[in-house]
């Protein structure tokens, strides 16, 4: 992740620093020893900052028993065994991004108003910038400004996009990205899907119809279902995601405004609750404000790690001053 990235993150977690990290910091100051109490209200704080009730749980009984068997006395000692199982939870499998290394076939799902279409370009400049041939469907036929969004943000992104007329079957959409597709030689094909869920079986449909043209024309291709969450929904995006889950076999998951919220333990949630992956995040409007997930640095960035790594090096230079001041004086 891009040092400029990381601080956009740190910034952006403020307003959930203040709402998880101060109470945790509290619990650790108002103990003196581990006990029942300390383990409650730990735990509530941590439900508290929409770390969720499963999480929360795993992470809780990971710690108990890691105190136990460390001997661990002392409540201050155990922080940092907490801090590693909340980054333990956020972990994202080491094959999370071989997709990125092939011919694939990514389907963007979400209610509208998550930034969705919004992701959809973004996606497409990370691949574009990893020096990928990368083509955009418009699917969503159904919203009037949909495809014009879209353009707007396929043409930041310096990728070709295809559209349908309004009210058009996104299938036909689909096919034409298809026969693109192949005839450019893509690299990635990303499809911006309708926005809705009032209707779960005209959704699980309209996929069933667009993957079969899939397994048609593209057969043996890479898939991805990356649904878009809105960080600042809180558990609201926990049942979107199962929502749709009963619709599209989901693979990964985009979350977005991260910045700003007071909400973003809800990562940690998400990742837990659903068994799915957060493998990009966004933290602003701009094209390069989403990056692949890192469970190590969303942490750092939550709990403000950084500052303490930037306070080591003018400790180091104070000692090696006081060394040579020491080296002078014996010489």
């Amino acid at each position: 992740m891009a040092n400029g990235f990381f601080a956009k993150l740190s910034q952006g977690l403020s307003k959930t620093r203040d709402n998880i990290v101060k109470g945790i910091d509290n619990v650790f100051r108002g103990y003196s020893s581990i006990d029942d109490d300390f383990y409650e209200e730990l735990e509530e704080t941590l439900i508290m900052g929409d770390i969720g009730v499963n999480a929360t749980s795993r992470i809780m009984d990971q710690l108990r028993e890691q105190v136990k068997a460390q001997r661990i006395h002392d409540p201050a000692q155990c922080k940092q065994l907490l801090l590693d199982n909340i980054r333990e939870q956020m972990k994202t499998d080491e094959h999370a991004y071989d997709f990125e290394e092939q011919k694939t076939v990514i389907f963007v799902i979400g209610v509208n108003g998550v930034g969705k279409t919004t992701s959809v370009g973004k996606l497409a400049a990370i691949f574009k910038n990893r020096g990928k041939k990368v083509i955009i469907a418009a699917a969503d036929t159904y919203r009037a400004a949909a495809t014009e969004q879209l353009k707007e943000w396929a043409d930041r992104a310096e990728c070709p996009l295809i559209a349908g007329r309004e009210g058009a079957d996104p299938a036909s959409v689909i096919y034409d990205a298809v026969g693109a597709f192949k005839a450019r030689d893509c690299d990635i094909l990303i499809v911006d899907t309708a926005g809705r869920l009032h209707n779960k079986k005209n959704l699980m449909e309209e996929l069933a119809k667009m993957n079969r043209i899939i397994d048609k024309e593209l057969s043996g291709i890479c898939r991805e279902n990356f649904i878009v969450l809105d960080g600042t929904t809180g558990q609201n995006a926990i049942n979107q995601a199962r929502e749709f889950g009963e619709a599209a076999n989901l693979t990964g998951i985009v979350l977005t405004k991260l910045d700003g919220t007071a909400k973003g333990g809800i990562a940690v949630a998400i990742v837990s609750e659903l068994n799915i992956p957060v493998k990009y995040i966004g933290v602003g409007e701009g094209i390069d404000d989403l990056e692949r997930f890192n469970s190590d640095e969303f942490v750092d960035a939550l709990f403000d790690r950084e500052l303490e790594r930037d306070e080591e090096p003018e400790e180091s230079e104070v000692s090696e001053e006081s060394m040579e001041e020491e080296d002078n004086n014996n010489g």
